[in-house]
């Protein structure tokens, strides 16, 4: 593309981002994708103003460019976009590359009988119309369905009028689908089912669909699970080539130490996993030097000895890229004679590692990165608890340990809490936001909840896992790689300033917001008190949604520069992919290295990281409505997560559902919304309700199959008693995911999401 016309060029940039796959990203990488040269890049970066002038572009957070949108978008006559739509027909579609500024605002108003058949969650063509719409955003009609999010549905079967019809789960459709003759496929009343909706809904016609699978009846043990299982398409089983692929693997491996492979299984290694790990992908090592220095070795599972491109085994990593934790069972990315068997680092076995021996000073600056092919033997396996028994009292371990595991414990100690005070030192941001994990019977269903606790053992392993990724990542870079980087975006800096005036109106006095030393300062003051959930979530909800991306850009909570994922290849197929590229540069070998092939592994492996945790999250809140569904009336202690207009969104403390209550069964006054506050105020007594305040509720009504909660007001923080009045008839709640970037997931310190499983983040 060398030596374009300026007019071509432009095309060239809007065919690219205007593609419906295209995501934002800086103009260097569109130059990149376009093949120009490094002298074009500065004709690349007029063309890219110019355009942005007429509207045809924008500038996103940190300068990720994006088709038109909001103000501009009426310079655009039509945009690609997500349509999610509204109980009452009408939706909104947020076009396709809007970036950390663009606000709900901006969105595109459907009318419902410019909707057609569209449903949420598609891939739309909008065409702009000129006037506004109710909302006063900009107005549009959808002509085209350029991509449907599913065909496939879950719902509950029903008959009437000698009719077949389901129910869909949820509030996607307010209207039951026809699914033809009654007892098709041998579904009964009330049985869970699978449709593929054969003409999609709209405000000219009814939905018709087909039965395809019959999950069992509502209520059974496991018929939730599969209920989201298929309703969110996850893979269940693996195909046949791919089991004979893994056990092929399995009838060679002989734990045999190959040419080029360092032979480390002297080496004093330990692994250190939660009680109920069935595989172990990450194990330590740690010594200190005659100058002093420390040398830490990061041995995480040879994943990629294994698993080899072009292979079965590869194909169906890279379809699922992540396993999925679910409460009551995991879907693995790999199959279990693998994940569990010949690359788990099981102690006492020799098992194939990819290492990364770093060297840090004395007080823990990283001097020297050295990565090899190697072979462990782990001397024993850890649990977090056994780990934080040992630190809590080290004197009865020295009996149950030999001396050089004994002390390697200690210097793990040592050493990961120097790193983690650099790591605060330079910015890094630690969220505190409570991971509550349900506790389930024999048969799935919920008995309790408790919370997890991030202790010291849990920290250490989080501090190498960061070196080594941290490592790993500057490694590559060193050696003019593209590779699939951990991107966590700088927020946009109006978000910040709307996060600053909200604290503020909390009662914290605080600089702006801008500064991640301010709001290191923040989470400190507010520490434990009532509103700290309330101020981490706005914190959480400020910030972007960490992605896979070889842009050149870093971690904004981790306060990286230049960060990767490679220490869960097991589970995660980005991991995966940099162990390839280690590979390459242990042998020496020029790896294959495409960067428009690595835009489109990146996008894939985020949208199934997305999947995956929205998967987990409507599954646990299904299970804790039907907890729920049995304990109308009980009383709970809540924290107000959210202030709307029309009520207070409330989540049990001890129970994480989260519920709504609406204004109407607040009797004792008339309550206006400020939204500046975030706040409900009684307009005769005074009594107000904010975010972070800790309420007493009692559960007033379950609807598992819409998943809607609705809970009432006992008790304000001992002021009394909230007397219900008769509640508005027809009104309907949902219940609502936490609100975040992280799809409402349980989150770590950063605010990222945690692996379930292991009980470490994925940052």
């Amino acid at each position: 593309m060398a030596h374009e016309e300026p007019g071509d060029l432009g095309q060239a940039i809007l065919d690219l981002v205007n593609r419906p796959d295209y995501r934002p990203m800086k103009p260097k990488l569109i130059a990149k994708r376009l093949h120009l040269s490094q002298d074009e890049v500065s004709d690349l970066k007029r063309a890219i103003k110019k355009l942005v002038k007429r509207g045809q572009l924008v500038y996103g957070s940190n300068h990720l460019i994006g088709p038109g949108s909001g103000a501009a978008v009426a310079a655009t006559p039509r945009l690609t976009g997500v349509f999610r739509r509204a109980a009452g027909g009408f939706g909104f579609v947020r076009p396709a590359g809007a970036g950390a500024a663009h606000t709900r605002e901006q969105d595109i108003y459907i009318a419902a009988e410019e909707a057609g058949d569209a449903a949420s969650g598609d891939t739309v063509l909008v065409k702009l119309l000129k006037d506004r719409g109710r909302f006063r955003n900009p107005r549009g009609a959808i002509v085209e369905i350029l991509e449907r999010e599913t065909n496939q549905f879950v719902g509950t079967y029903f008959e009437t009028s000698g009719l077949g019809m389901v129910q869909i789960d949820g509030t996607l459709f307010s209207q039951a689908i026809s699914v033809g003759d009654p007892g098709a496929k041998n579904a009964q009343p009330g049985d869970k089912v699978v449709i593929d909706m054969v003409r999609f809904p709209s405000h000219t016609h009814d939905g018709e669909g087909v039965i395809t699978e019959v999950l069992g009846p509502r209520g059974e043990p496991g018929v939730d699970t599969m209920s989201i299982i298929r309703e969110f398409n996850l893979p269940e089983h693996f195909a046949d080539d791919v089991h004979e692929a893994a056990s092929a693997e399995a009838e060679t491996f002989d734990e045999s130490i190959q040419p080029g492979r360092r032979d480390m299984t002297a080496e004093v290694v330990v692994t250190i996993d939660p009680v109920d790990a069935r595989d172990f992908d990450d194990a330590i090592s740690l010594v200190r030097l005659e100058n002093g220095h420390w040398l830490l070795g990061v041995h995480i599972a040879d994943v990629s000895h294994f698993v080899r491109p072009g292979t079965a085994l590869d194909r169906e990593a890279y379809k699922r890229a992540t396993s999925v934790y679910l409460p009551d069972r995991v879907l693995p990315m790999l199959p279990e004679v693998i994940s569990n068997g010949l690359a788990s680092l099981q102690p006492n076995r020799v098992r194939y590692t990819k290492t990364a021996m770093i060297e840090f000073t004395a007080d823990g600056a990283r001097v020297a990165v050295d990565l090899h092919s190697a072979a462990i033997r782990s001397r024993h396996r850890f649990t977090y608890e056994e780990i934080d028994e040992y630190l809590d009292n080290p004197h009865p371990w020295k009996a149950k340990l030999t001396p050089e595991v004994f002390d390697l414990v200690g210097r793990m100690h040592e050493l990961a809490m120097m790193l983690r005070a650099r790591r605060f030192k330079r910015g890094s941001l630690e969220l505190s936001l409570d991971e509550v994990k349900v506790d389930l019977d024999n048969h799935g269903r919920v008995i309790g909840a408790h919370k997890v606790q991030n202790t010291e053992s849990h920290q250490i392993i989080e501090e190498f896992m960061l070196a080594a990724n941290e490592a790993v990542a500057d490694t590559l870079a060193e050696a003019d790689l593209h590779f699939l980087r951990r991107v966590h975006h700088s927020p946009d800096p109006r978000r910040l300033k709307a996060l600053t005036d909200f604290v503020k109106e909390l009662g914290y006095q605080t600089d702006s917001l801008e500064s991640r030393f301010e709001i290191q300062r923040l989470l400190a003051e507010v520490g434990d008190k009532p509103e700290r959930q309330a101020v981490n979530y706005a914190i959480l909800r400020s910030l972007a949604q960490a992605v896979y991306s070889p842009e050149e850009e870093g971690h904004y909570a981790l306060a990286s520069d230049c960060y990767c994922h490679f220490t869960s290849p097991i589970r995660r197929y980005p991991d995966l992919t940099i162990h390839r590229l280690v590979d390459g540069l242990i042998k020496n070998k020029k790896p294959r290295n495409d960067l428009t092939e690595l835009v489109v592994v990146g996008q894939h492996c985020s949208d199934r990281e997305r999947r995956a945790e929205a998967a987990e999250r409507e599954l646990t809140k299904t299970k804790l409505l039907a907890y729920l569904g049995e304990h109308i009336g009980d009383e709970m202690d809540a924290v107000v997560t959210g202030v709307e207009e029309y009520g207070l969104f409330a989540q049990g403390i001890e129970l994480p559902a989260e519920g709504l209550i609406h204004v109407s069964s607040l009797a004792d006054d008339y309550y206006s919304f400020d939204r500046r506050t975030h706040s409900l105020t009684g307009r005769r007594s005074g009594n107000s309700f904010r975010l972070g305040d800790v309420i007493r509720v009692a559960v007033a009504r379950v609807d598992c199959d819409r998943r809607e909660l609705d809970l009432r007001i006992v008790t304000r923080g001992g002021r009394g008693p909230i007397v219900e009045r008769p509640k508005r008839e027809g009104t309907r709640f949902v219940v609502r995911g936490k609100p975040g970037k992280s799809a409402g997931k349980k989150s770590g310190p950063t605010g990222k999401p945690k692996d379930k499983k292991r009980g470490k983040k994925r940052r």
